[in-house]
């Protein structure tokens, strides 16, 4: 090889660094969040509760995330709430599930 291919490849070095430092930080944490975030709304079931992204605590009552992108879910007694299905930030009944595994 000669000196000006080398030096072409040594001039090219830091931008290949770069993206692959670039994909390990940024990227691939960003679709392992993303798989996670949707296996939880795959999960979601009526009666299990949640959090929101606003820091409401309630149950579900009714989801249908096929026909609309809304949940509705129990604060209180007799106060249920229609929220938007990316409201949800976390699903408190699989994570306790998941906490506390059975002993079997």
């Amino acid at each position: 090889m000669s000196d000006s291919m080398m030096a072409s490849l040594y001039s090219y070095g830091p931008i290949v660094l770069m993206v692959i430092i670039f994909y390990f930080l940024l990227y691939r944490p960003q679709k392992k969040q993303q798989k996670q975030r949707n296996t939880m709304m795959d999960n979601l079931k009526v009666g299990h509760r949640i959090l929101t992204i606003g820091g409401i605590h309630g149950e579900i009552t009714y989801i249908d995330l096929e026909k609309s992108d809304f949940i509705r879910i129990r604060i209180a007694d007799n106060v249920e709430i229609k929220i938007s299905s990316a409201a949800v930030a976390r699903d408190l009944t699989q994570e306790k599930t998941n906490a506390n595994p059975v002993n079997k």
